[in-house]
Order: C-alpha cells, then structure tokens, then sequence
C-alpha cells in the first residue's frame, strides 16, 4: 500500500526546523510520507535528517514581491504537478496565497492552511488591514481547512468575513513537556550554566526569547530595563533569538547602546540549548506587539519561570493575569517594568504564579494534543474525498 504523501510549505528553513519539525516527526510515525518545501537556509540538513524530504523554492516574506512570486509559483506548481501529493499544508500568509493556489491548479485533492497568527491587529492601518483581510480571503477559498492557533483569530477569521466558520478549526500550540521539564532543572546546572556564558551567580536574569525586531517589543524591554538597573544595577537581559536584517523593523546588538544599557544586556543568538537557558531567568518576558500562540511562553511555563507578557492575542489565552504570570499593556515600558519588578522584588508571589504556569502547561499544551489535532482533521478529510468518489 502506498504512503501518502504531504507536502507542508513555508517561507524559511527556520520556521520548519524550530516550529514545525515535531509535527512532521509525528506524521511520520503514524505512515505518511513527509515533504517540505521552503527557502534554502542551513537547517535544511537538519530537517532531512529526520527522513523529511525538502525541495528548496524561494518563497519570500515580502508582501509585494511580483517577480519573485511569479517565480515561486510556478515552480510550486511544476512541483505539485510532479510529485502529485494527496494533501499540501501551508503555513504563514504568502507561503498559504502561492501555495495554496498552485496546489488547486495542480490538482492536489486537500489543501489545508495553519495561521499561525494573523498578521493584522485592531490597531493596524486600514490600508495594512484591508491588504491582509483581502490575502486570507483570496487564500482561504483554495483551503479545504483552516487550522487556526489562537480561539481569538478564529473569531475574526468569521468576523472578517475570510472564511465560513465550519471551515475553521483550533489547533493551539504545545510543546516537548519531557524536554521542557522543571524536574530536571537543579542548582548545579543553572550554576555550569552560568559559569559556561560568564554570568554572576547571584546576578537577577530577565530573558526574552524572539527574534530581534521591533514588533518582539524589545524598544520597549530596553525602556523598561532602564528602570530596572536603577534598583538591580547588575541585572541582565538575556536576549534569545536571530536578528533578522530583512526585515524592516529590524534590530541589532548595537541598538541597546543606544539606551544605554549595553553592559546589561547579552545577546546570545540562536541557540539550540533554549532549555538550559530558561531556567537561568528569574523572570521570562515577551512583550510582543503581535503574536499567534507563542511557543516561547509555554516553555517557559513548562520550566517554572514567572511570567510577563503583553496583552495581546495568543498570549492572552497562555497566561491568566495575577493566576500564572502577569498580563501587561502593549508598548507600555513603565507597566512592563513594573510588573517586572514586583516579581524580582517577591520571592513568594513570582513562586506561586510560576508554579501555577507550569500546571497549566502540563494541562493544556501537550504538543501530542496539537498532533492528534492534525491527525484527526486529515484522517476526516481523506474520508470525505473518498466518499464524494465513490
């Protein structure tokens, strides 16, 4: 009996290796036949070690790109044409608009969509709004099924009038709760930790884990870790995360002398012991202007940290304000130190909200939950192609 055989397309190699890979892990274990297409970058080898096959089509994130999206396209759809997969799953807004429409061309049964978080917010320009509305329109009329994140995207998805709620459905997000484990966190570790990145022992950590731009809310960090220092002079920000010179929001390291606090901050990159580090920070903040469903959050739960985030989509429905971590204005630097603060001044309140963070993670964000999801809705799907051709 052949395999069948899915497609997952994304704009980078990145997305794939760090957030999509354990969903595509899981589908292989239950007998599908995995393929990638996304840019070329160097976790591609990473990626077809675990058996995953990849073609490497540029696909860029740019929203106006004519010439490299006709490009992108029609290799797509020679691609599908060729391989002739049984359902293509795309991911981000111009991987799902070029994806999804050279998959339909090429005749490819199922097309599923994930929206990973919509890339408008109530505060956007009508003019960013109105583009984006209309891409997810365009693109959700190929999608045989929408996969969103976040309960609050689902809402607009319908509110906007982009696609009927029947074709709509909850994915979450969920991670390794055996890798994320506070149980193997130990005084011994967080100090070789430490040692290993030249940090004080009794130094106070505030990490942030996001890529550097300016919508992960580091203005507003740098801000507010100028309040912080005058009461903590030796604190560190610990910055996890790839800087992304393409984008226009771009930040850098060299961005933090301007606030003055570049002895307080340490910029570590992209790291792949993301594990060994959270357990480092006596508080984990991400004070995102837009998120989906933040994995970075949900580790951080999962290790026991306390909890700072902005109130904004995704964030909202991981942490309960004054329950597992503390919710926070957006763009709001004095609140955000605040909150910040109050944790690192009380031992007492920063252990209860942690430990009541790590119960919801256990509870809710299980990342073979998120599996079973997919599982289940391509199970369904394949039953309903086989009973209109039958």
């Amino acid at each position: 009996m052949m395999q069948t055989k899915i497609c997952h397309v994304a704009s980078a190699d990145i997305t794939v290796n760090f957030l999509l890979l354990p969903q595509l892990k899981s589908l292989l274990k239950e007998g599908y036949d995995i393929y990638v297409v996304c840019s070329n970058g160097k976790m591609i080898r990473e990626i077809e070690r675990e058996d995953i096959k990849v073609k490497t089509i540029e696909i860029t994130r740019k929203l106006f790109s004519p010439i490299s999206d006709i490009i992108a396209f029609i290799k797509l759809f020679f691609y599908f044409k060729k391989e002739k997969f049984s359902i293509v799953h795309t991911h981000a807004p111009k991987p799902a608009l070029l994806g999804q429409l050279a998959a339909k061309m090429a005749g490819v049964p199922i097309i599923v969509n994930t929206i990973h978080g919509l890339y408008f917010t109530k505060d956007s320009s009508f003019i960013k709004k109105s583009l984006f509305v209309l891409t997810e329109k365009i693109s959700a009329k190929y999608s045989d099924f929408i996969f969103s994140q976040n309960k609050e995207d689902m809402k607009t998805i319908v509110n906007e009038g982009i696609a009927k709620a029947k074709k709509v459905g909850y994915l979450g997000n969920g991670i390794d709760l055996q890798r994320f484990s506070f149980a193997k966190v130990s005084e011994n570790s967080i100090l070789r930790k430490k040692k290993e990145l030249g940090l004080s022992e009794n130094v106070k950590i505030i990490g942030i884990v996001g890529r550097l731009v300016k919508e992960k809310g580091y203005i507003e960090m740098f801000e507010a870790m100028k309040k912080i220092i005058k009461k903590y002079p030796n604190a560190i920000l610990l910055s996890i995360g790839p800087e992304e010179p393409d984008k226009k929001d771009k930040l850098n390291k060299d961005t933090a002398k301007e606030y003055g606090i570049e002895k307080n901050v340490k910029f570590l990159g992209q790291r792949l012991d993301i594990e060994e580090l959270y357990p480092l920070m006596d508080v984990f903040v991400l004070p995102s202007h837009r998120e989906g469903f933040p994995r970075s959050v949900i580790e951080a739960m999962a290790i026991q940290r306390p909890i700072v985030v902005t109130n904004i989509r995704g964030c909202k429905e991981e942490i309960d304000n004054g329950k597992n971590g503390i919710v926070v204005p957006v763009k709001n630097p004095k609140k955000l130190a605040e909150a910040i603060l109050l944790l690192l001044d009380n031992e007492g309140k920063a252990k209860r909200l942690s430990e009541n963070a790590r119960i919801k993670a256990v509870e809710e964000f299980d990342e073979n939950l998120v599996f079973q999801r997919i599982f289940r809705q391509y199970k369904k799907l394949e039953a309903e192609l086989h009973r209109r051709h039958s």
